[in-house]
């Protein structure tokens, strides 16, 4: 069966370490915990996606070693097609997605109903993959992130749903965002340069966003909870987004943003990035 969602993205290995404090320069200390999680801003937002409900494929590389093998396998237990895996020996694999892979997986992409995109591949593969997504009518969904401060101008016009936080927004326009105000003026700035819909994401304050359609900015605030650990609570936010735009396609842009926020909200609540991802089970069923 199609995929309803397909990331065109990265997969990373977290090596991570607890301390009770960084180490100062030439400085030895005792960590109290280590362990070794899956991430990737690609496949955290597919893997959020899929233990939401949706039939994902992500279209990535991973090097032959036992960090893309163990990633591969990790990626199966979430319900994601990897189909033909294209493995490459180097460090640096992510950056090896090529236009001619993207050819190989152009089918899953443009029988999708949702392409997600980021910047932990080359830059215009990511582009080519919201061109081609675009061409096939899929609806596409585009982070941006790590955040250029000369991104190319296409990426604004080839995303239906532009997303990022307020410290890629602030690379992207030149805006500082200390305040709702500053953001509402990113979202207008970002109107400017041809985005449809944009969403900025602002942590524990929840999101803002703009449209074409509604030029008005909205602000829609996240439920207060005690944070554990953030990392990879955006991704949580992306990977929902691009299962209710597949799911719940006719469900108002801000009611989708509130539930986000919620399953958001509950990732910073438990350490790590992927293993903090709610599953649908163990969410409240009037998300769904």
């Amino acid at each position: 069966m199609a995929a309803e969602v397909a990331v065109v993205g990265s997969c990373m290995t977290d090596l991570v370490s607890f301390t009770t404090r960084l180490p100062r320069a030439g400085e030895t200390i005792l960590g109290q915990k280590f362990f070794i999680g899956f991430g990737g801003k690609g496949a955290n937002q597919c893997v959020q996606s899929a233990r939401l409900g949706a039939k994902t494929s992500l279209i990535c590389k991973v090097g032959k070693d036992s960090f893309g093998n163990d990633y591969v396998a990790n990626l199966k237990k979430n319900g994601v097609s990897t189909g033909q895996n294209v493995i490459v020996i180097v460090p640096g694999a992510n950056l090896l997605l090529s236009s001619e892979d993207l050819k190989r997986a152009s089918d899953i992409i443009c029988k999708a109903k949702v392409a997600v995109c980021q910047l932990e591949i080359t830059p215009a593969v990511s582009l080519e993959a919201l061109k081609m997504a675009r061409a096939s009518g899929v609806k596409t969904l585009f982070n941006p992130a790590p955040a250029l401060a000369d991104l190319d101008p296409e990426f604004y016009t080839h995303s239906d749903i532009f997303c990022c936080n307020e410290t890629e927004a602030e690379i992207l326009t030149g805006i500082p965002v200390g305040n709702l105000e500053d953001t509402e003026k990113v979202g207008r700035l970002l109107l400017e340069r041809g985005c449809k819909l944009v969403i900025v994401t602002l942590g524990a304050e929840g999101c803002m966003m703009i449209s074409v359609e509604e030029p008005i900015p909205k602000h829609v605030p996240a439920e207060k909870v005690r944070a554990v650990d953030t990392t990879g609570a955006g991704d949580s936010f992306v990977g929902a987004l691009a299962f209710y735009l597949a799911h719940y396609p006719e469900l108002p842009v801000e009611e989708m943003v509130r539930k986000c926020n919620y399953i958001a909200s509950v990732s910073v609540q438990a350490s790590g990035t992927q293993s903090s991802y709610p599953y649908r089970k163990d969410l409240p069923q009037d998300l769904f």
